[in-house]
């Protein structure tokens, strides 16, 4: 069902990072993160495709090319045959225009195309290059092949996800690579800021799949270096904290409770009739919490478990106790608060009639962007970005025969 009206694309609309021009060669998640992001915020990126096209137009569901549809949001398609020395001297031409450019080759495979950042600096000076790669450019394990499964693995990620009594978990999404692709917006923006403070000066990013995601982990490493012991599986309960965990409602709905913070568990023992564990040493400090937390769990499972899900949501929001529901896709979508802040809208998709994708993130008060262009078939501006850099409509014609683009 839609989740409400359906929103046109606004192709005028002015955004912060109009008149920045973005050279993405990347392929499937990391690299079309870092470009989806500097695109909802205005810069134009420009896609340079293989001939048969980005993989991720292949990621969909039911027939329908999802993930392209969303991650391709306002981008352009120029797809180009890189091995052909004649497309490579188009994309440099395109580089002397561009403001950064984006690749996620193996370690060595910008240099072995001729394409090394010496070469692309020697064009523009200012270029700022986003070099996204598994593990790196540097260190023994920088010409493995870097898949975002692999990192998970290796980070730290999966051995504390999941239960205890089970194998170590990996998510199921690209989580690595959203991650890393996160960040790599960021580390662009602060290098063509960092540009502006230095001569007009660009440089290159080493963006790995690795660190950014240890990056989010916290502590662990100083955990580990302080006790000798690394963070393990522990489901949903956290290893700091109690009560914190989901709870089955008398419906057979879950409900997500936290009370990470000392007021808080305290206040949840107040709301469940159980005045008496805010003065027991056993339960009134997060340490005693978590060292006696099957008790704690158990005591808020049953309190829970008295009530259905909605009851529970209003029973526990008016006594201010944080407690929220799990939800699935079609649940978070049309939920009140979600369809109210438009965090999802409905805009037009030419396989889907109408699809829903997220908003633009984060708000920006008096500079936001916006979804300008849908995802773009392939090639569809190729001959509106070469003619732009003075290639002929005849040249065009012939390069495209030939297969070089």
């Amino acid at each position: 069902m839609p989740i409400g009206p359906l929103k046109e694309f606004s192709p005028d609309a002015a955004c912060p990072l109009d008149g920045l021009r973005v050279l993405d060669l990347s392929r499937l998640v990391a690299g079309n993160q870092v470009s989806a992001l500097l695109a909802d915020f205005g810069a134009e990126v420009i896609k340079i495709e293989p001939i048969d096209g980005d993989p991720l137009r292949s990621w969909g569901s039911g027939g329908h090319p999802i993930q392209w549809s969303i991650y391709g949001r306002n981008k352009k398609s120029v797809p180009m045959n890189l091995r052909d020395n004649r497309a490579k001297e188009l994309l440099l031409r395109l580089v002397e225009t561009a403001d950064i450019f984006i690749e996620n080759y193996r370690v060595g495979g910008l240099e072995r195309m001729g394409l090394a950042p010496e070469i692309l600096h020697a064009r523009n000076p200012g270029l700022v290059i986003v070099r996204v790669t598994g593990f790196g450019q540097t260190g023994p394990y920088r010409e493995r092949p870097g898949f975002g499964t692999l990192i998970e693995a290796m980070t730290g990620f999966a051995v504390k996800t999941g239960f205890p009594d089970k194998p170590p978990a990996l998510p199921n999404m690209a989580l690595a690579d959203m991650v890393a692709g996160t960040y790599g917006a960021f580390g662009a923006m602060v290098a063509v800021q960092a540009r502006g403070n230095n001569g007009g000066k660009g440089q290159v990013i080493d963006l790995s799949l690795m660190e950014p995601l240890h990056a989010i982990l916290g502590g662990d490493a100083a955990v580990h270096a302080a006790s000798g012991k690394s963070p393990m599986r522990a489901g949903n309960r956290s290893i700091t904290a109690a009560p914190r965990n989901t709870y089955l409602t008398k419906d057979k709905s879950w409900l997500a409770i936290s009370g990470s913070m000392q007021v808080m568990a305290l206040r949840i023992f107040r709301a469940i009739g159980r005045e008496d564990m805010c003065g027991d040493p056993r339960y009134n400090t997060p340490s005693a919490r978590v060292q006696n937390m099957e008790y704690v769990d158990q005591v808020v499972a049953d309190a829970v478990a008295e009530r259905t899900l909605a009851e529970n949501l209003e029973f526990f929001e008016r006594l201010e106790v944080t407690a929220g529901p799990i939800y699935d896709a079609g649940q978070y979508r049309s939920d009140p608060h979600v369809i109210g802040r438009e965090a999802l809208v409905e805009m037009p998709d030419e396989s889907m009639g109408r699809i829903p994708m997220h908003n633009i993130v984060p708000r920006l008060s008096e500079t936001p962007g916006a979804i300008r262009l849908r995802a773009p078939a392939l090639g569809e501006h190729t001959d509106e970005i070469l003619s732009g850099i003075g290639v002929s409509a005849t040249e065009i014609a012939m390069l495209k025969a030939d297969g070089v683009i």
